[in-house]
């Protein structure tokens, strides 16, 4: 049997998984940060097929350790009573540099920890957690007229010969 080619953005050394869409409309992203997360075999095999969700996310420090709330991880149907907690606060692994270092920033005004992403590098799921500020309605508005207005001068200039 031949083997099936992989395209380029299936490359098994890092496939993002989910992505945190949302958190880039209603967030300022200041400072990001890749790191491990604990799991169990089933909800590896979850994540695998896709059936993850972290809309509703959200990371927190608490006793000098990292956790991740809220994260939908859907249970796996093969694993019978072997099966994970959809939604259990998940430990994410970062060393304590780095965990000082986002409290620091972490614990200012306005200031919240958000999965980003999860992918897949190297065969071990990662979170890409970021740190931001929450954005006000207004500001959400003129970002998105910046972008239109950017947007049709883009096709302006492409159409006009």
């Amino acid at each position: 049997m031949a083997g099936k080619k992989k395209s380029k953005n299936e490359d098994e050394s890092s496939r993002v998984v989910c992505r945190n869409r949302r958190a880039l409309h209603d967030f300022e992203i200041q400072d990001e940060l890749e790191c491990g997360i604990v799991l169990t075999g089933s909800e590896v095999k979850s994540i695998r097929a896709n059936k993850v969700s972290i809309e509703e996310a959200y990371a927190r420090i608490d006793r000098g350790e990292v956790w991740l709330y809220n994260a939908d991880i859907s249970e796996y149907a093969q694993a019978s009573y072997l099966n994970h907690d959809r939604r259990r606060p998940r430990k994410l692994l970062m060393n304590k540099r780095q965990i000082r270092k986002f409290a620091e920033t972490a614990a200012h005004d306005g200031m919240a920890l958000i999965p980003l992403s999860v992918y897949f590098s190297r065969g071990m799921v990662k979170v890409k957690l970021g740190v931001g500020k929450g954005r006000k309605v207004h500001d959400k508005r003129q970002r998105i007229k910046s972008r239109e207005a950017g947007r049709a001068i883009r096709d302006a200039v492409r159409h006009r010969t």
